[in-house]
């Protein structure tokens, strides 16, 4: 089953309370996966910023707002305890959701804030996302226009600019620039190779690199062919092809089956995303910060 939404788990959090005793949130969890029926796949899903499990974003939301509709209470950290509004409540309706909630004014308060106007009772939930969920959302629609950006911006671009762009983005990454050699290899035989980084400041293990600025063209199975001939001339193993388009399933293929070299395949949208993740081309607009309760400030020793 799909990973239940924060108001989809309403009733089965308060299920495990239904005997008036104080319940863990582990307890919580576990009845949540054995009504929604989930797989170890599912509750691992990552929210797109990475950093917390959709699981528990949902869950904890699935809490709060159960806390500030009153229907439970916590009477030490961790740890829940049903209402007898939560109790009437869960008796009184088959289905727990947004709608109910906002019969509870505190529920109301927290959710809308001074705004006048909300769905009446029998209109659907307010949102199936929660605030995370919804901030993680539009950080990612807003990096992706970005990233459209940038790529148009590229597919103009000179293409021995774009060597250049490809050489500085990897520097950047933390790769070496090897000291003997200029950003780039010479504009003219360059026998494949359109830059050389090594594999750390330091100047272990060069890695080869090249770059097609492509428009419209897909890079397919024969450049990439060239260029394993070109690391073979130079004694080498490691390469980086990177294009402003796209690669072939061919292309992909053939790096998959070609174990005596390793090869990473950069398209242009994973290229962008690159610079906006290591700020090449790109400049801060806003900074928003997203705190949390620091809860080991209120816990006794």
């Amino acid at each position: 089953m799909a990973i239940p939404k924060y108001y989809e788990m309403y009733k089965s959090f308060l299920t495990v309370l239904l005997d008036g005793k104080v319940h863990t949130i582990k307890e919580e969890k576990q009845q949540v996966i054995k009504d929604f029926r989930l797989s170890e796949n599912e509750i691992a899903e990552l929210l797109p910023s990475g950093k917390q499990t959709v699981f528990d974003n949902r869950i904890g939301w699935c809490r709060t707002y159960l806390k500030k509709a009153g229907l439970i209470v916590s009477p030490c950290r961790g740890q829940y305890q049903i209402t007898d509004a939560g109790h009437r409540t869960y008796l009184e309706n088959n289905i727990i959701d947004d709608t109910v909630l906002k019969q509870f004014p505190s529920f109301v308060e927290f959710a809308f804030g001074d705004r006048k106007e909300y769905q009446k009772e029998n209109d659907a939930p307010v949102t199936d996302e929660t605030p995370q969920e919804t901030m993680d959302r539009v950080y990612k629609e807003l990096n992706q226009s970005l990233a459209n950006d940038l790529l148009t911006e590229i597919s103009e671009m000179n293409p021995y600019r774009f060597e250049v762009l490809v050489v500085e983005l990897l520097v950047k990454m933390g790769y070496g620039r090897l000291q003997y050699e200029n950003r780039v290899t010479r504009k003219s035989g360059d026998e494949g190779i359109d830059g050389i980084v090594t594999a750390d400041k330091l100047g272990f293990d060069s890695i080869y690199i090249q770059a097609k600025r492509f428009k419209d063209n897909s890079v397919g199975r024969p450049d990439i062919q060239k260029f394993v001939g070109a690391l073979a001339g130079q004694g080498a193993q490691k390469g980086i092809f990177i294009t402003s388009s796209t690669f072939t399933k061919e292309a992909v293929a053939f790096v998959g089956r070609n174990l005596n070299y390793k090869i990473v395949l950069i398209d242009g949208m994973k290229l962008a995303e690159l610079m906006i993740e290591y700020e090449l081309g790109v400049s801060r607009q806003y900074t928003y910060e997203v705190k949390r309760l620091d809860s080991d400030y209120f816990s006794e020793e």
